[in-house]
């Protein structure tokens, strides 16, 4: 039986930090995090941290943030892997992951640590993008007002994780109606970063199906959602190519429902099956 998303335990999170490079040297002041479980919320945490560094004028316009409120939070070394321990075994997620996960992982590096292997990471932002095509901007707070959520967005890594899991929920929802409800294709859709080893085996299996189909000269029923509208639909396709285009897979092949040839992301490939 597949897992559904909502058997899982997720935890949203969110940082604030000293501006936006960790490569020149930025650091994380702030952490925080919802763990839950379907609609359980099942613990927070939230957290200052000391860098040991100035705040950029930039990054206090932002958040907020003095060094005089840092004074006497705990050092990196310290908070750091109290964060790590509360994530432990969840699938993460923020608004705008590769952000917040660049960060971490730079702070994981300076004290030795890192995150475990096989870790799912998710991007809100991405759900955002693929679930509601067309917005004039994907920042939070203008997402959040589309979605009907209110709260103003303060830029401060609770609030902010707070208003996040108000998104996250919205989207899900949408996700439902659209009759997505398995992990598989949530990581498949809105995963992050170099393909995870769960993504690169499923979309390695979807091809192994396809050039199955095609040596047997049979069509396939796949359910696939559109990057142009975020409709899912279901389609008899006679599959007569395999493409590889920027990093990326495509079926090409014969739609019957259109009545002409097609090209499909493999990666936005629910479901297939040989008809």
């Amino acid at each position: 039986m597949e897992k559904k998303i909502d058997d899982i335990e997720i935890t949203i999170f969110d940082t604030e930090t000293t501006g936006l490079e960790p490569a020149a040297g930025d650091r994380i002041v702030e952490i925080a995090g919802i763990r839950l479980k379907g609609e359980q919320k099942l613990g927070v945490f939230q957290t200052l941290i000391d860098p040991g560094r100035p705040i950029s004028a930039a990054a206090f316009a932002v958040n907020g943030i003095s060094s005089q409120m840092l004074a006497g939070a705990p050092k990196p070394e310290v908070a750091i892997p109290q964060f790590l321990d509360f994530i432990r075994g969840s699938l993460i997620c923020s608004y705008n992951a590769a952000f917040d996960l660049e960060f971490l992982n730079s702070e994981l590096k300076m004290i030795g640590r890192s995150l475990w292997e096989g870790v799912e990471v998710a991007d809100i932002l991405k759900m955002a993008r693929r679930l509601m095509p067309g917005l004039e901007r994907y920042a939070l707070w203008f997402v959040a007002e589309k979605l009907g959520i209110k709260t103003k967005q303060e830029h401060r890594a609770f609030s902010d994780v707070e208003l996040t899991l108000g998104v996250f929920g919205k989207l899900k929802q949408m996700m439902s109606v659209k009759g997505i409800a398995d992990l598989k294709s949530f990581c498949g859709l809105f995963g992050i970063g170099s393909p995870s080893r769960a993504l690169e085996n499923n979309n390695a299996r979807k091809i192994a199906e396809i050039q199955e189909a095609m040596d047997l000269g049979v069509k396939l029923k796949i359910k696939y959602i559109s990057r142009s509208n975020a409709e899912v639909s279901e389609r008899e396709v006679i599959p007569k190519e395999i493409r590889q285009e920027n990093n990326r897979a495509y079926l090409v092949g014969y739609c019957c429902l259109r009545k002409e040839e097609r090209t499909f992301r493999i990666d936005g490939i629910l479901h297939l099956e040989v008809v």
